[in-house]
């Protein structure tokens, strides 16, 4: 059983890690907390761009403090000397006398060897704290090393009656306000956001993040355009001087999903986040590529002329309708935000 202790400064170190969300790839968002007799003594986060590492920070913020200390860990201290030392190296000379750890990392240059290395020198490791949420957070990290894709949320903000537009393609706005800023803090946790080559013809979307103080935390646009229709004077293609862009065409090869899922992974992207439309959706989802759900739903009905949010599956059967499980949901002023994950 987990000790409340334990538990309780897992959870500041989580908090920790969900700062930088969208800013670290390709490595892991980290939150570590060095504590020494009830007291936090150090706090720290993975930096942008990956470094410095959240132990390093941390034991920073600790000096001589971290001595005998417990440093909780969203994720197993690497072990591997890469462009800075192993965290593990710097735990160990701090003296720290005990971590706990969030979930391991499945890096195969780490995966188990930082706990064992930490062990080997003394370090009492408490392994599985809180771990459910620490493999969330760090979902990205896992869908890169051990299926070569980032994780895949797709978001799709609809009505009651899941339409994503009136019949003439009227779609501004179906959520209210305090629903579309939240759209723009999910657009800084990730790294990239996708759109179909639909959704940018039709909006002719910036994509940034344009929430005040967070402007800087725009992610990679990617845009799947596999005909080249998006047009040179498009937001898109006119900003892509000053704000990264991947256009997905014909000639960068297969554009069908997994494969661009892959490349995307290969140039370091751990998390995507996917907003419309609903042919990119449909095909996301009949590949089994969506790990997250984010559904903004309004209340209202716009009726069955309207734009569905997802095209046919081809099911027969309900036994064979996917089933999504809630993981978290909210009022945000009117419409209602899920985020779902698939069951099983």
């Amino acid at each position: 059983m987990t000790d409340p202790i334990d538990a309780r400064f897992m959870g500041l170190a989580l908090a920790l890690g969900e700062r930088h969300l969208g800013l670290t790839a390709p490595n892991p968002s980290v939150g570590c907390v060095i504590v020494r007799d009830g007291l936090v003594v150090g706090r720290g986060w993975t930096q942008p761009g990956g470094r410095p590492h959240a132990e390093a920070e941390a034991l920073a913020r600790a000096g001589d403090a971290a001595r005998g200390a417990t440093a909780y860990v969203t994720l197993e201290p690497c072990s591997n000397w890469g462009k800075t030392p192993p965290c593990t190296k710097g735990l160990i000379e701090a003296g720290i006398a005990r971590v706990v750890v969030g979930c391991v990392d499945p890096d195969p240059r780490v995966d188990g060897k930082g706990i064992a290395g930490l062990r080997e020198a003394g370090l009492e490791v408490v392994v599985g704290v809180r771990e459910a949420e620490a493999l969330a957070q760090n979902l990205g990290l896992y869908r890169r090393i051990r299926a070569g894709r980032p994780m895949v949320g797709l978001k799709l903000a609809m009505s009651l009656d899941g339409r994503i537009a009136t019949r003439t393609g009227d779609s501004q706005w179906i959520t209210g306000e305090a629903a579309r800023a939240f759209g723009h803090r999910l657009r800084a946790s990730h790294d990239a956001i996708m759109i179909g080559s639909g959704t940018a013809l039709a909006d002719d979307p910036l994509l940034t993040c344009r929430l005040p103080g967070l402007e800087g935390r725009s992610p990679v646009r990617v845009v799947m355009d596999r005909r080249g229709r998006l047009p040179a004077t498009s937001q898109l293609r006119a900003s892509a001087d000053r704000l990264p862009l991947v256009h997905v065409t014909a000639a960068d090869g297969d554009t069908s999903p997994g494969p661009v899922l892959t490349r995307l992974a290969d140039q370091g992207i751990t998390r995507l986040l996917v907003e419309g439309g609903a042919s990119l959706a449909t095909s996301l989802l009949e590949a089994g590529l969506v790990d997250r759900l984010y559904v903004f739903s309004a209340p209202a009905l716009i009726g069955g002329d309207g734009l569905a949010a997802i095209q046919g599956l081809g099911v027969d059967r309900m036994a064979d309708v996917g089933r999504w499980r809630v993981v978290d949901t909210r009022l945000l002023g009117r419409d209602r935000f899920s985020v779902l994950e698939p069951e099983g």
